[in-house]
């Protein structure tokens, strides 16, 4: 069977060096693989965010966020109506957070932050309120804790294509026996 090699996406670089955006988006909404050249921060207010990358996949349970390192393709896929809230942050702002995707539980404290930020947009350190706001924003990042909800991608090429199948058509009532063969693999 022969692929295509799919190119990813490239976001433009940010000019602030933090940003927040506020999204509302349905049930089944997919943001195709890109990329960003800043750090990221995904909260899911309400609903349920699936995140994929070649490492593996991350499911995000509302009141939850995965960090995405600067330059991670990655792709989103929505499960029922999502509140979702993105942080953007300049590359190595957050010197304390890993270089690997990760599911992190959000304080009170940053959930409102947050929040807030989504309303505020760009904040540039020439404004000392969003100096403040950027530090409490990098001290709470630096402390959160990191949540054991990833999936990781199978490593045998078999098992991949398995899980590729399996994950293109989640709904599908058919049996793991039935991925494995489309896979050429046994269960």
């Amino acid at each position: 069977m022969s692929r295509k090699r799919q190119s990813v996406h490239v976001c433009p670089k940010l000019p602030s060096p933090v940003t927040a955006l506020a999204y509302d988006l349905g049930h089944g909404h997919a943001i195709p693989e890109h990329l960003h050249p800043e750090d990221q921060l995904v909260y899911a207010c309400r609903g349920v965010m699936t995140v994929r990358t070649n490492a593996g996949t991350w499911v995000v349970p509302a009141q939850r966020a995965v960090w995405i390192p600067a330059r991670t393709p990655h792709s989103i896929l929505m499960s029922g109506a999502v509140s979702m809230r993105t942080i953007y942050l300049r590359a190595r702002l957050v010197r304390r957070l890993p270089r690997t995707c990760c599911v992190v539980n959000v304080s009170p404290l940053l959930q409102q932050l947050i929040v807030h930020l989504c309303t505020v947009g760009k904040l540039k350190r020439k404004s000392k309120t969003h100096t403040h706001l950027i530090d409490v924003l990098i001290d709470q990042l630096e402390t959160v804790q990191a949540v054991p909800l990833q999936l990781p991608s199978p490593s045998d090429p078999r098992a991949a294509r398995a899980a590729a199948a399996l994950q293109r058509n989640p709904d599908n009532a058919r049996s793991l026996a039935w991925a494995c063969k489309q896979a050429g693999a046994s269960k």
